[in-house]
């Protein structure tokens, strides 16, 4: 994983984890104990699908720069399909809250894709390539004289 790749991590992964802890106070003291943990599960659930989704994605745009956009769609596709996945697994669930473990998904959901879009903007990214160094100049293709 390069730099700006872990870089991104963190800067989406950070503000998700701290929407969870808010989220499992916030559960905690309306929803007890149980809610409590179905926060924990919730928020562990996004930050795991996105962080893999964006080592995937990451992986992709360096192997094959062409398949980028078109693999980005559809790992968000299958991402928020596979959530929704997951809070129908769990509605009759007896471990936890799902209200809680609901609320705190599509919290950190919303805060990891907001975090994303934010990232991206503010890294500094090439889109195009730079000339290598001992290139030589265009149209200078011989010695002046």
């Amino acid at each position: 994983m390069q730099s700006n790749d872990a870089r991104m991590l963190l800067h989406t992964a950070g503000p998700t984890a701290a929407v969870g802890v808010i989220a499992v106070a916030a559960a905690a003291a309306l929803a007890g104990g149980k809610g409590a943990l179905g926060a924990v599960f919730g928020t562990a659930v996004v930050i795991l699908f996105m962080g893999i989704g964006i080592v995937v994605l990451q992986n992709t745009g360096r192997k094959y720069p062409q398949l980028f956009q078109a693999m980005g769609l559809m790992l968000y596709t299958t991402q928020l399909l596979l959530l929704f996945v997951f809070v129908a697994a769990f509605k009759n669930t007896t471990l936890f809250d799902h209200k809680a473990f609901a609320a705190s998904l599509v919290a950190a959901t919303l805060v990891w894709v907001a975090a994303q879009a934010r990232a991206h903007m503010k890294a500094k990214i090439l889109y195009v390539d730079p000339e290598q160094s001992g290139r030589s100049e265009p149209g200078a293709r011989g010695s002046a004289a």
